[in-house]
């Protein structure tokens, strides 16, 4: 069944022109949209349909194997073409536990297999669709389970995680290391007895486990996990089914399913909520992607001569402006959500998104549950094939109201540029980086004691509400705060090294954004000054957990920022107005020194006037504040909010390389 011809109109190599044996469109924006959901397969033990949106193919078919990856077809059934561009056929039957793929026509060949665009099962390395009953995944608890209170966004302290990094380590005393079900364990111990696994993430403190890509990513042999390669994921295959890697069984597909919800489980449990990692930026591969064996062309942007956009620097863009991906993406997110009870999404190279495309996201999740958290990398690694002004940039962050992006300002402030990890900043004693780390201490907002001429690459505030604003000092695709400070600072003690990683964190944390570490840094992990470990093995990579032993007090002193955080709005007003008239910078001479205060009952706190000070120097600071009593709960790298002493203003000393936190009752 063929369509009649449309005149082609300015359209470039690669739309496919020349066809004379289907619909042929002006633009990719002509293509028809399927109504309804894109769900590609619906099981039923007496029937499943197939459904396939190619509006541009010749001939589809679906090919039927026993084997989630070996053997040929043992049938083949062609599809017939039906509305929107959608192709539709049914096998009468139980299929369950069989596996599929679709293969496109087009100009006289057959594009190749594909398990489709939108599987939500594969086989193993996921070349092959799987059918299963969906429902046969959920563990026992599963309708029960219930999202962990979240009263506002500014409440939120996030942990980024990689499942391998976190629990492969023999110390971590986790029985399945680097799977979902790592996170299951409870009681998991260091040698030296300190808790770790879901019991050190419970006691740490943090609201929210930022996971590291867990959909099915092409980088790593799922069939091969004794050969232990390591990735970070950021190599999509098939968005909507957890990765087989993380799985304890990659050849099973409903396996990798019900223990990554499982582990979703055990979290919401422990009161954490789960986020994930997203890349609908980029696929591993172009030619050969699902999206390219589908409908050529249209899921990627392309430049002007028709060749790949790469605004990724992984070779392609996805073309988040067009009708069908935009609508991808936002069922993807809503799958994620409904199927296996997300509560937040971290968008990798958001900036290549368009912002009509993120606000429709923003808007199906809060349909949901407002209180699902969004946020994203607020650039590309190349310029993308759209104007600037109409891309989820750092810069339109203001545009997109509920979405968030994280703050280079306060980071390379603080330790650094990205590009030159030998490049110090205010924590290695250099001067003018005090207004960078000011515009992340308040959120990002326009506030009038930032001087936007002064911070680093921000000349005007990007963020509407302070909680728009990710405030944070590492990651994984960067130097850890270990490694960072040793290059930044050659010959520094540990000492020295663990009073600066305090003093870094203390900024973080009394950010009036949504503070976020990488995880392991509150053990001061080290990945032996690897910039880039995205392929680095094990012993690069691995927390090792006995440096819980080790670094205790900075673990306590983690754990304190958290609860200070936790106990006094005052640190997380969550509202630009609130940030403009309670949080006001105090003068201080010289630099690499600073000061603020929360004052008149920020926030409803208990706490009178709060003040926080800041000191990157050698040598002790003198602040000025407003006169009388001051009870310290910050000092030399100790936190204890019921008092380690009290001060008097109207002139304080600040320790060298050190916060200092007080109040007044």
């Amino acid at each position: 069944m063929k369509l009649s011809n449309v005149l082609i109109i300015g359209v470039t190599t690669a739309t496919l022109t020349g066809c004379t044996s289907k619909k042929e469109y002006a633009s990719y924006e002509l293509y028809p949209v399927r109504q309804g959901s894109l769900t590609e397969m619906e099981y039923a033990p007496e029937l499943t349909r197939f459904h396939l949106w190619s509006p541009t193919a010749d001939e589809v078919k679906v090919l039927l194997f026993d084997d989630g990856e070996n053997g040929h077809a043992y049938e083949t059934i062609n599809m017939i073409l039906g509305e929107d561009g959608t192709w539709n056929a049914e096998k009468e039957g139980d299929l369950k536990g069989k596996f599929y793929t679709f293969n496109v026509k087009l100009n006289e060949k057959w594009l190749g297999d594909t398990p489709g665009i939108n599987a939500h099962a594969v086989g193993v390395n996921g070349k092959r669709a799987a059918i299963i009953n969906m429902a046969d995944t959920d563990p026992e608890g599963w309708s029960e389970d219930v999202r962990p209170a979240l009263a506002s966004p500014a409440d939120v302290i996030l942990y980024e995680m990689h499942h391998r990094d976190f629990s492969i380590s023999p110390t971590s005393g986790i029985t399945n290391k680097g799977k979902f079900l790592a996170l299951t364990e409870e009681g998991t111990k260091s040698p030296e007895g300190w808790s770790t696994g879901i019991d050190h993430l419970k006691e740490l403190g943090i609201t929210h486990v930022h996971l590291l890509p867990s959909y099915d990513y092409a980088s790593v042999d799922e069939s091969k996990l004794e050969e232990n390669k390591y990735n970070w994921g950021y190599d999509p295959q098939n968005y909507n089914v957890p990765d087989g890697s993380y799985s304890t069984d990659p050849f099973r597909p409903e396996v990798r399913i019900r223990e990554f919800k499982q582990m979703v489980l055990a979290l919401h449990k422990a009161g954490i909520r789960v986020v994930l990692d997203v890349v609908y930026n980029h696929t591993f591969n172009t030619d050969d992607s699902n999206f390219e064996r589908t409908v050529p062309g249209y899921f990627y942007r392309q430049r002007p001569d028709g060749s790949w956009g790469n605004a990724s620097g992984c070779g392609n863009e996805t073309a988040s402006n067009r009708p069908m991906m935009r609508k991808y993406m936002v069922e993807s997110v809503k799958y994620w959500i409904n199927e296996y009870h997300l509560d937040g999404f971290r968008f990798d190279l958001m900036g290549i998104h368009d912002i009509t495309t993120m606000n429709e996201i923003r808007k199906a999740a809060s349909e949901i549950d407002p209180t699902i958290f969004i946020y994203g990398e607020g650039w590309a690694a190349e310029a993308p094939q759209l104007p600037n002004d109409s891309l989820a940039m750092k810069a339109n962050i203001y545009r997109m109201p509920g979405i968030a992006a994280f703050s280079d300002e306060i980071r390379d402030g603080l330790r650094g540029p990205f590009s030159d990890n030998k490049q110090g900043a205010f924590l290695a004693g250099l001067p003018d980086n005090e207004e960078s780390i000011k515009f992340g201490l308040v959120g990002g907002i326009q506030h009038p004691q930032v001087d936007n001429e002064g911070v680093n690459y921000s000349k005007a505030p990007w963020a509407a509400q302070p909680t728009q604003l990710i405030s944070y000092i590492s990651c994984h695709d960067d130097m850890c705060m270990v490694d960072r400070l040793n290059t930044n600072i050659p010959g520094i003690s540990p000492i020295e090294v663990a009073k600066l990683d305090k003093l870094a964190q203390t900024a973080v944390f009394t950010s009036q954004g949504v503070p976020f570490i990488y995880a392991g840094e509150e053990v001061m992990r080290d990945k032996k000054g690897v910039h880039n470990s995205f392929q680095s093995p094990d012993s690069i990579n691995a927390i090792d957990w006995s440096r819980k032993a080790l670094h205790a007090d900075v673990f306590a002193y983690y754990k304190g920022l958290m609860q200070l955080r936790r106990n006094h709005p005052a640190f997380r007003l969550g509202d630009a107005d609130a940030v403009r008239k309670h949080l006001e910078f105090l003068s201080v001479e010289g630099s690499n020194v600073i000061a603020f205060r929360l004052k008149d009952h920020a926030g409803g706190d208990a706490w009178k006037e709060i003040v926080v000070v800041l000191n990157a120097r050698t040598e002790m600071a003198k602040v000025e504040v407003p006169e009388g009593k001051y009870i310290v709960v910050c000092r030399d790298g100790v936190i204890n909010e019921q008092g380690l002493g009290t001060l008097y203003g109207p002139e304080l000393q600040v320790p060298a390389r050190s916060a200092l936190i007080l109040y007044q009752k």
